[in-house]
């Protein structure tokens, strides 16, 4: 079976890496180890398409060792067994072990005396943030090296490469396609190649132009894999704008959670964001927000798209106040560290010298509630934003009344 262009265009050496620019090139981190002659177990991390194998082949071509390769999910333990004792017999070995993240724990106990020993030296390979999702036995024996995604100027060249190369003889392709290719394929380079070859395969005179591309994908692609970091950072991208008042960011992160179909998800981040970053300037916000949800659920998509686009509009442009969940947490702080002391005994259950402040004027009378340990506390510090600023009146109303002898 033909092998597939992504493939075929993988590079022979590190010069011949597309993007990367912070560790590959002139005085660069895995240059000069090549350079050297010299390799440490690593970890490399990173999306999908954007190089994590093409590094990992071209420093074994580059530095002509020995090597084998191994999938953490795939290959069993006498797999890991079979590659040690190779490793044994020739005094040494690089492995080269994709998701890595993966590797159970009976693997890991076999693996980290050789590692120790030096007698393997691990390439390891994941789309997970090694920081979560790696055993810290092994992450403290590796170097990490994250990659960065690739610019669309880098999967251009990625194209221009397989366009000059002699696997797709006869091309015919202009740059309006080459561009639109690099545009869909999200930054991930395997993809661009994929589509160019498909749509390459799929003319009878190998003329490769938009509407030829657009008839097998007019969808942009990104990544969002769940078990992974993108898909949470575009939740958070989504959070983030909508508590710094862009509402054009927060409207360009819900759209590419849409795309995904995960209303779920949305709607849990709708919630938590209409009270810990809208909060008490806004408090009608909250309802407003359960009512879109629900509106969401019982129209779906694509119309579900119009409450969501409306709410999240308007809770972009909403006033922000933390202060709620700040003063919340800072008590919860508080007794997690045991700064708690006992209940006054005047608001005990039960208590005699109790004062109930409905029967006192404006409802309010003089008496401690913290513990006398905690008395002058003050969790609360209003701002004076929408709602807020009202609350902070009262409050401070409340306060000029308990300094009163």
């Amino acid at each position: 079976m033909d092998k597939p262009l992504a493939l075929k265009m993988a590079p022979n050496s590190l010069k011949e890496v597309i993007g990367q620019k912070h560790l590959i090139g002139e005085n660069k981190i895995l240059s000069n180890l090549v350079k050297n002659k010299k390799l440490f177990s690593m970890i490399l991390y990173g999306k999908p398409g954007i190089g994590k194998t093409s590094i990992a082949n071209a420093i074994i071509k580059d530095l002509n060792i020995r090597y084998r390769f191994l999938n953490a999910t795939v290959n069993s333990k006498k797999d890991l067994d079979i590659v040690i004792e190779e490793a044994k017999m020739y005094e040494g070995l690089v492995l080269v072990m994709d998701e890595i993240h993966r590797l159970n724990k009976d693997k890991q106990d076999i693996l980290l005396p050789c590692l120790e020993n030096g007698l393997i030296t691990l390439i390891g390979m994941t789309t997970s943030n090694p920081y979560h999702s790696i055993n810290p036995a092994i992450r403290s024996r590796c170097q990490i090296f994250e990659l960065k995604e690739l610019e669309t100027f880098d999967i251009i060249e990625g194209l221009k490469r397989a366009i000059k190369s002699k696997e797709l003889p006869n091309i015919n392709i202009d740059d309006d396609t080459i561009n639109y290719i690099a545009k869909v394929a999200g930054n991930d380079l395997r993809f661009a190649y994929n589509l160019l070859e498909v749509a390459y395969f799929s003319t009878n005179d190998f003329k490769v132009d938009l509407e030829v591309v657009k008839k097998i994908n007019s969808k942009p692609v990104f990544f969002a894999d769940k078990d992974g970091d993108a898909y949470y950072d575009m939740l958070s991208a989504f959070q983030k704008s909508i508590r710094g008042s862009d509402v054009d960011g927060a409207l360009h992160y819900l759209a590419r959670l849409i795309t995904l179909g995960d209303l779920d998800s949305i709607f849990r981040r709708m919630a938590v964001i209409a009270y810990e970053d809208i909060g008490l300037a806004n408090p009608a916000m909250g309802p407003k927000v359960m009512a879109a949800i629900e509106a969401a659920k019982l129209v779906g998509l694509p119309e579900a798209r119009i409450p969501l686009g409306t709410i999240v509009t308007e809770m972009a442009l909403s006033p922000k106040s933390n202060t709620a969940h700040v003063a919340f947490d800072e008590a919860l702080s508080d007794i997690e560290k045991g700064n708690v002391g006992s209940v006054p005994s005047h608001i005990k259950t039960n208590a005699k010298d109790y004062k109930y402040p409905h029967d006192y004027k404006n409802a309010f009378v003089k008496q401690q509630y913290l513990p006398d340990k905690l008395k002058s506390k003050k969790y609360y510090h209003p701002k004076n934003l929408g709602y807020e600023s009202k609350l902070k009146d009262v409050y401070l109303y409340l306060e000029k009344l308990k300094k009163q002898p």
